[in-house]
Protein backbone atom coordinates (compact mmCIF):
# COMPACT_ATOMS: atom_id res chain seq x y z
CA UNK A 1 0.00 0.00 0.00
CA UNK A 2 1.55 3.33 -0.62
CA UNK A 3 1.73 6.42 2.02
CA UNK A 4 -0.68 8.34 -0.18
CA UNK A 5 -3.38 5.38 -0.13
CA UNK A 6 -2.75 4.62 3.91
CA UNK A 7 -2.83 8.33 4.39
CA UNK A 8 -6.47 8.27 2.62
CA UNK A 9 -7.76 5.29 4.77
CA UNK A 10 -6.00 6.98 7.77
CA UNK A 11 -8.50 9.97 7.08
CA UNK A 12 -11.53 7.86 7.14
CA UNK A 13 -11.39 7.89 10.95
CA UNK A 14 -11.26 11.05 11.05
CA UNK A 15 -14.82 11.41 8.72
CA UNK A 16 -16.69 8.57 11.54
CA UNK A 17 -15.21 10.45 14.43
CA UNK A 18 -16.79 14.02 13.13
CA UNK A 19 -20.63 11.41 13.93
CA UNK A 20 -19.21 10.67 17.03
CA UNK A 21 -20.60 13.90 18.94
CA UNK A 22 -24.25 13.37 17.21
CA UNK A 23 -24.55 9.68 17.78
CA UNK A 24 -22.94 9.76 21.37
CA UNK A 25 -26.30 12.25 21.79
CA UNK A 26 -28.63 10.38 20.28
CA UNK A 27 -27.35 7.78 22.94
CA UNK A 28 -28.94 9.16 25.84
CA UNK A 29 -29.01 7.93 28.45
CA UNK A 30 -26.33 5.28 28.47
CA UNK A 31 -24.08 6.21 31.07
CA UNK A 32 -20.10 6.34 29.35
CA UNK A 33 -18.79 3.38 30.78
CA UNK A 34 -21.79 1.49 29.98
CA UNK A 35 -21.44 2.79 26.42
CA UNK A 36 -17.84 2.17 26.24
CA UNK A 37 -18.45 -1.27 27.39
CA UNK A 38 -21.03 -1.58 24.65
CA UNK A 39 -19.25 0.05 22.14
CA UNK A 40 -15.78 -1.43 22.37
CA UNK A 41 -18.03 -5.19 22.27
CA UNK A 42 -19.32 -4.55 18.81
CA UNK A 43 -16.06 -2.87 17.41
CA UNK A 44 -14.08 -5.79 18.88
CA UNK A 45 -16.48 -8.14 17.44
CA UNK A 46 -16.38 -7.00 14.09
CA UNK A 47 -12.17 -7.37 14.19
CA UNK A 48 -13.22 -10.88 15.09
CA UNK A 49 -14.94 -11.80 12.37
CA UNK A 50 -12.65 -10.18 10.11
CA UNK A 51 -9.47 -11.83 11.40
CA UNK A 52 -11.70 -15.09 11.24
CA UNK A 53 -12.52 -14.94 7.64
CA UNK A 54 -8.74 -13.71 6.72
CA UNK A 55 -7.40 -16.21 8.92
CA UNK A 56 -5.47 -14.02 11.09
CA UNK A 57 -5.69 -15.80 14.48
CA UNK A 58 -2.39 -17.71 13.47
CA UNK A 59 -0.43 -14.09 12.96
CA UNK A 60 -2.23 -12.65 16.69
CA UNK A 61 -0.42 -15.12 18.32
CA UNK A 62 3.30 -14.40 16.83
CA UNK A 63 2.31 -10.61 18.24
CA UNK A 64 4.64 -9.31 21.55
CA UNK A 65 2.48 -8.77 24.74
CA UNK A 66 3.69 -5.30 24.93
CA UNK A 67 2.07 -4.33 21.96
CA UNK A 68 -1.17 -5.43 23.21
CA UNK A 69 -0.54 -3.89 26.09
CA UNK A 70 -0.06 -0.40 24.50
CA UNK A 71 -2.85 -0.96 22.24
CA UNK A 72 -5.20 -1.42 24.99
CA UNK A 73 -4.15 1.02 27.31
CA UNK A 74 -4.04 3.81 24.48
CA UNK A 75 -7.90 3.16 23.68
CA UNK A 76 -9.34 1.98 27.13
CA UNK A 77 -6.97 4.78 28.58
CA UNK A 78 -8.11 7.89 26.19
CA UNK A 79 -12.17 6.87 26.51
CA UNK A 80 -11.65 6.54 30.45
CA UNK A 81 -9.80 9.63 31.06
CA UNK A 82 -11.56 11.26 28.36
CA UNK A 83 -15.14 10.91 30.26
CA UNK A 84 -13.87 11.29 33.41
CA UNK A 85 -12.68 14.90 32.64
CA UNK A 86 -15.74 15.84 31.18
CA UNK A 87 -17.49 15.31 34.45
CA UNK A 88 -14.68 16.96 36.44
CA UNK A 89 -14.72 20.04 34.30
CA UNK A 90 -16.61 22.06 31.78
CA UNK A 91 -17.23 19.87 28.49
CA UNK A 92 -16.24 22.76 25.75
CA UNK A 93 -12.72 23.58 27.82
CA UNK A 94 -11.98 19.79 29.06
CA UNK A 95 -12.38 18.90 24.71
CA UNK A 96 -9.80 21.59 23.67
CA UNK A 97 -7.41 20.64 25.62
CA UNK A 98 -8.00 16.90 24.46
CA UNK A 99 -7.80 18.07 20.95
CA UNK A 100 -4.28 18.56 21.75
CA UNK A 101 -3.67 15.20 20.30
CA UNK A 102 -3.39 16.10 17.08
CA UNK A 103 -0.56 18.78 17.20
CA UNK A 104 1.30 16.55 19.55
CA UNK A 105 1.18 13.62 17.15
CA UNK A 106 2.58 16.24 14.88
CA UNK A 107 5.45 17.24 17.39
CA UNK A 108 6.20 13.18 18.54
CA UNK A 109 6.32 11.91 15.42
CA UNK A 110 9.89 13.38 14.70
CA UNK A 111 11.08 11.29 16.82
CA UNK A 112 10.47 8.25 14.98
CA UNK A 113 12.90 6.69 13.06
CA UNK A 114 12.98 8.34 8.91
CA UNK A 115 10.52 11.30 10.03
CA UNK A 116 11.16 14.61 9.78
CA UNK A 117 8.63 17.21 10.71
CA UNK A 118 9.24 20.42 8.68
CA UNK A 119 7.93 23.93 9.77
CA UNK A 120 5.00 23.57 7.50
CA UNK A 121 3.71 20.70 9.52
CA UNK A 122 4.15 22.29 12.82
CA UNK A 123 2.88 26.10 11.13
CA UNK A 124 -0.36 23.47 9.54
CA UNK A 125 -0.86 22.23 12.99
CA UNK A 126 -0.93 25.29 14.82
CA UNK A 127 -3.48 27.17 12.59
CA UNK A 128 -5.10 23.58 13.00
CA UNK A 129 -5.60 24.14 16.31
CA UNK A 130 -7.09 27.99 16.48
CA UNK A 131 -9.51 26.67 14.32
CA UNK A 132 -10.09 23.72 17.14
CA UNK A 133 -10.27 26.54 19.48
CA UNK A 134 -13.06 28.12 18.02
CA UNK A 135 -15.45 24.92 17.18
CA UNK A 136 -15.04 23.28 20.52
CA UNK A 137 -15.02 26.55 22.74
CA UNK A 138 -17.68 28.38 20.73
CA UNK A 139 -16.02 31.61 21.09
CA UNK A 140 -15.94 31.54 24.87
CA UNK A 141 -12.85 32.49 26.86
CA UNK A 142 -11.81 31.58 30.51
CA UNK A 143 -11.10 28.17 32.50
CA UNK A 144 -12.39 27.47 36.08
CA UNK A 145 -9.65 26.84 38.22
CA UNK A 146 -11.95 24.96 40.43
CA UNK A 147 -12.09 22.49 37.34
CA UNK A 148 -8.40 21.97 37.19
CA UNK A 149 -7.91 17.93 38.11
CA UNK A 150 -10.51 17.68 35.11
CA UNK A 151 -7.97 20.17 32.60
CA UNK A 152 -5.60 17.36 33.95
CA UNK A 153 -7.10 14.58 32.94
CA UNK A 154 -8.00 16.12 29.51
CA UNK A 155 -4.42 17.19 29.43
CA UNK A 156 -3.22 13.36 29.74
CA UNK A 157 -5.93 12.04 27.36
CA UNK A 158 -4.00 14.05 24.40
CA UNK A 159 -1.07 12.46 25.48
CA UNK A 160 -2.48 8.83 26.04
CA UNK A 161 -4.07 9.28 22.49
CA UNK A 162 -1.18 10.86 20.62
CA UNK A 163 1.37 8.58 22.20
CA UNK A 164 -0.87 5.40 21.13
CA UNK A 165 -0.86 7.08 17.66
CA UNK A 166 3.08 7.23 17.23
CA UNK A 167 3.91 3.84 19.52
CA UNK A 168 1.60 2.06 16.89
CA UNK A 169 4.33 2.90 14.20
CA UNK A 170 7.04 1.45 16.03
CA UNK A 171 4.86 -1.86 15.91
CA UNK A 172 4.49 -1.66 12.37
CA UNK A 173 4.61 -4.80 11.58
CA UNK A 174 2.19 -6.24 13.87
CA UNK A 175 -1.31 -6.52 12.14
CA UNK A 176 -4.34 -4.26 12.24
CA UNK A 177 -6.34 -7.05 13.49
CA UNK A 178 -4.45 -6.70 16.63
CA UNK A 179 -6.65 -3.79 17.49
CA UNK A 180 -9.85 -6.74 17.69
CA UNK A 181 -7.80 -7.67 20.50
CA UNK A 182 -7.46 -4.32 21.62
CA UNK A 183 -10.86 -3.47 21.77
CA UNK A 184 -12.11 -6.73 23.44
CA UNK A 185 -9.65 -6.03 26.19
CA UNK A 186 -10.84 -2.38 26.90
CA UNK A 187 -14.50 -3.64 26.40
CA UNK A 188 -13.27 -6.02 29.18
CA UNK A 189 -11.71 -3.50 31.56
CA UNK A 190 -14.80 -0.86 31.10
CA UNK A 191 -17.19 -3.62 32.34
CA UNK A 192 -16.07 -4.02 36.10
CA UNK A 193 -15.77 0.09 36.35
CA UNK A 194 -18.94 0.47 35.12
CA UNK A 195 -20.33 -1.97 37.64
CA UNK A 196 -18.71 -0.34 40.30
CA UNK A 197 -19.82 3.55 39.68
CA UNK A 198 -22.46 3.68 37.48
CA UNK A 199 -26.12 2.87 37.44
CA UNK A 200 -27.43 1.19 34.25
CA UNK A 201 -29.15 2.74 31.85
CA UNK A 202 -30.43 1.25 28.92
CA UNK A 203 -31.50 3.46 25.69
CA UNK A 204 -35.66 3.74 26.11
CA UNK A 205 -35.89 4.46 22.39
CA UNK A 206 -34.96 2.91 18.52
CA UNK A 207 -33.16 5.83 17.97
CA UNK A 208 -31.32 5.62 20.93
CA UNK A 209 -30.66 1.50 20.11
CA UNK A 210 -29.36 2.63 16.70
CA UNK A 211 -27.35 5.48 17.95
CA UNK A 212 -25.54 3.04 20.16
CA UNK A 213 -25.01 0.09 17.33
CA UNK A 214 -23.79 2.64 14.65
CA UNK A 215 -21.38 3.98 17.48
CA UNK A 216 -19.46 0.62 17.93
CA UNK A 217 -19.87 -0.16 14.13
CA UNK A 218 -17.92 3.24 13.25
CA UNK A 219 -16.68 6.12 15.76
CA UNK A 220 -15.46 3.42 18.32
CA UNK A 221 -15.46 0.37 15.90
CA UNK A 222 -14.45 0.25 12.38
CA UNK A 223 -12.67 4.16 12.75
CA UNK A 224 -10.19 2.12 15.03
CA UNK A 225 -9.13 -0.12 12.06
CA UNK A 226 -8.21 2.64 9.65
CA UNK A 227 -7.14 4.74 11.41
CA UNK A 228 -4.02 1.81 12.83
CA UNK A 229 -3.50 1.63 8.76
CA UNK A 230 -2.83 5.31 8.26
CA UNK A 231 -0.26 5.95 11.06
CA UNK A 232 1.47 2.54 10.30
CA UNK A 233 1.75 3.25 6.93
CA UNK A 234 1.15 6.65 5.59
CA UNK A 235 1.70 10.42 6.25
CA UNK A 236 1.96 10.70 10.04
CA UNK A 237 2.27 14.41 10.24
CA UNK A 238 -0.52 15.22 7.66
CA UNK A 239 -2.79 12.71 8.99
CA UNK A 240 -2.56 14.53 12.42
CA UNK A 241 -3.17 17.66 11.02
CA UNK A 242 -6.21 16.77 8.98
CA UNK A 243 -7.50 14.90 12.25
CA UNK A 244 -8.52 18.28 12.72
CA UNK A 245 -10.99 18.39 10.54
CA UNK A 246 -12.84 15.79 12.96
CA UNK A 247 -14.18 18.26 15.31
CA UNK A 248 -15.11 20.76 12.30
CA UNK A 249 -16.79 18.15 10.51
CA UNK A 250 -18.63 17.21 13.44
CA UNK A 251 -20.13 20.15 14.16
CA UNK A 252 -21.06 20.76 10.81
CA UNK A 253 -22.95 17.01 11.16
CA UNK A 254 -25.17 18.74 14.43
CA UNK A 255 -25.86 22.30 12.03
CA UNK A 256 -27.28 19.59 9.54
CA UNK A 257 -29.66 17.69 12.42
CA UNK A 258 -30.22 20.42 13.38
CA UNK A 259 -28.74 20.38 16.82
CA UNK A 260 -26.55 23.32 16.68
CA UNK A 261 -27.50 26.40 15.14
CA UNK A 262 -24.60 28.09 12.21
CA UNK A 263 -22.15 31.20 13.23
CA UNK A 264 -19.53 33.27 12.41
CA UNK A 265 -16.94 31.56 14.24
CA UNK A 266 -18.03 28.02 12.64
CA UNK A 267 -16.87 29.67 9.52
CA UNK A 268 -13.83 31.00 10.19
CA UNK A 269 -12.93 27.76 12.07
CA UNK A 270 -13.85 26.16 8.72
CA UNK A 271 -11.43 28.08 6.80
CA UNK A 272 -8.58 27.59 9.65
CA UNK A 273 -8.76 23.75 9.92
CA UNK A 274 -8.99 23.68 5.85
CA UNK A 275 -5.74 25.71 5.87
CA UNK A 276 -3.85 24.34 8.42
CA UNK A 277 -4.52 20.96 6.57
CA UNK A 278 -3.10 22.48 3.35
CA UNK A 279 -0.14 24.04 4.77
CA UNK A 280 0.90 20.52 6.12
CA UNK A 281 0.20 18.96 2.73
CA UNK A 282 2.26 21.21 0.90
CA UNK A 283 5.46 20.59 3.23
CA UNK A 284 4.50 16.63 2.84
CA UNK A 285 4.34 17.07 -0.52
CA UNK A 286 8.19 19.00 -0.93
CA UNK A 287 9.27 16.43 1.20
Amino acid sequence: MTTARATAVGFVAVLLWALLALLTVGSSPVPPLLLNTICFAIGGAIGLIWTGLTDGFRALRAVPLRVYVVGTFGLFGYHALYFSALRLAPAAEAGLIAYLWPLLIVVLSGLLPGERVRPGHLLGAVVGFIGAVLIISGGSTGFDMAALPGYALALLCAFFWSGYSVLSRFAGTAPTQTVAVFCIASAALSLPLHLVFETAQWPDTGIGWISVILLGLGPVGFAFYVWDIGVKHGDIQLLGTASYGAPLLSTLVLVVAGVTVPSWSLALAAVLITGGALIAARASFRS
